[in-house]
Formats: structure tokens, sequence, C-alpha cells
């Protein structure tokens, strides 16, 4: 008779999500799910550096804009679908749509697209792009799907463990590692995952860690609601 199930079970509870910078560079460590008494905080890599954006309406976009609001960041370039630094696609119908069918509920996460050329400098051209993706992408919304456009380094100029999001190699979409990386920010604008955006995987692994960052504020506000009750 096999050993415990409880071990067996937990262990298909651990996320193991690295990130390569390089060939031994690795950015992020392993993050967990489950019950309560065995749930484990994604790791919080610190505060995101100030940036500024602004959308095709002329809003402008701070860190203090998304105060209290989950936010999945990622760059788009005016070439897709056909040449992304992430996948649309995939983007699109694993996390956008989640988004959008359930906005009662995520109304406070944002997904937030920085618009570069393909070389990593800034791009105007959001009224071209928020047309593609209302042609390709069922029920878009730009309050949900936000496309801005900025100096998108600010974002991503980022370092762990002595690496760099912005590291530059022809390996990269563009030459630039950072068009590749999503980011996941919290209520509290703390980076709580990096993850790339160039595969399924990847983006499902990003909306599996979106749906801990959640369950994360669920637990505190029960045990706050718990403590009022005492």
């Amino acid at each position: 008779m096999a050993k415990s199930n409880s071990k067996a079970g937990s262990l298909k509870s651990v996320f193991a999500i690295l990130l390569l910078f390089g060939p031994a560079s690795i950015l992020i460590f392993i993050s967990s799910q489950g019950c309560e008494h065995k749930f484990k905080k994604l790791d919080d890599y610190g505060v995101i550096p100030k940036f500024s954006f602004t959308d095709a309406r002329g809003k402008v976009y701070t860190n203090n804009s998304f105060k209290d609001q989950i936010v999945i960041y990622t760059t788009i370039q005016p070439s897709c679908p056909d040449s992304c630094g992430i996948t649309i696609w995939h983007l699109d119908q694993l996390i956008y749509q989640r988004l959008r069918e359930n906005s009662k509920k995520l109304g406070h996460v944002k997904l937030v697209s920085v618009l570069t050329d393909g070389l990593g400098n800034p791009d105007k051209r959001m009224k071209d792009v928020e047309f593609m993706l209302k042609d390709r992408v069922e029920g878009f919304d730009p309050s949900i799907w936000i496309i801005v456009t900025g100096d998108a380094k600010s974002l991503y100029n980022i370092k762990h463990n002595g690496e760099t999001l912005l590291q530059e190699d022809k390996k990269f979409f563009g030459g630039h590692a950072f068009q590749e990386l999503m980011l996941l920010s919290d209520k509290s604008n703390h980076l709580r995952m990096v993850l790339s955006g160039k595969t399924e995987g990847t983006i499902r692994t990003m909306r599996d860690h979106m749906a801990l960052l959640e369950k994360e504020y669920d637990i505190k506000a029960y045990k706050e609601r718990k403590a009022k009750e005492k």
C-alpha cells in the first residue's frame, strides 16, 4: 500500500515557478496553494518603480491610479498579433476573458499593456492597437484591458539577485527582455510575480497566481470579519 496520501497531495499543491533571465539566472522561486492552514503567500519583491503612462483618450495613469487594485502589466506592439513580445491570443483567452466574464467580482483587477515600437521605445499608435483588439478580442473593454503609452522601461526597471528585467540580447523580442515579461502587482503596488508572456503555459501560470493573490486578500478579509465578531 502506498505511503501517506497527504504527502502526495501536498506535493500536487505546489507550483514551481522559475523565470530564467539567462541560462543559469533565476528570479522567481516557489509558491503554493491549498487550504488555509497550508496557504503560502506569493513572495513580495518590493514596490513597483514609479511610472506615468497615457491612454488614447489622454488619461494619465501613475502608480497611484491602481491603488487597491491588482494589475497584470505587459507590453504590446502595433505589429501584434503577428509579431508580439507576448502571446496575445493566450493573454486574451486565459486572462482577459476571465476578467471580462467575472467583471463584477474581479472589477478591481486590471490588465495594462504598455505600447512599444518593438524595439523597446514608446509608441503612440494606441488607437490602432485598440482597433485591432476590438476586432480580435471578444467583448474588448478598454476599462479592463488598458492600452497606454510611455516609457515602459521605467516600469520594468527592477533588479533582483543581481539580475535586471532590462537585459538586452538578440535572443529577446526586439532585443529587450522586458518586452516578453508579465508583472503581477498587488493592491499596495508591490511586485508579486514575474513571468514570460510568450507561451500558453506561463500565461496560464500567471492566471493561477493572480488567483492565489485573490485568495490572499480573501483570507485576510475573512480573518478581519472573524476578529470583529469576537
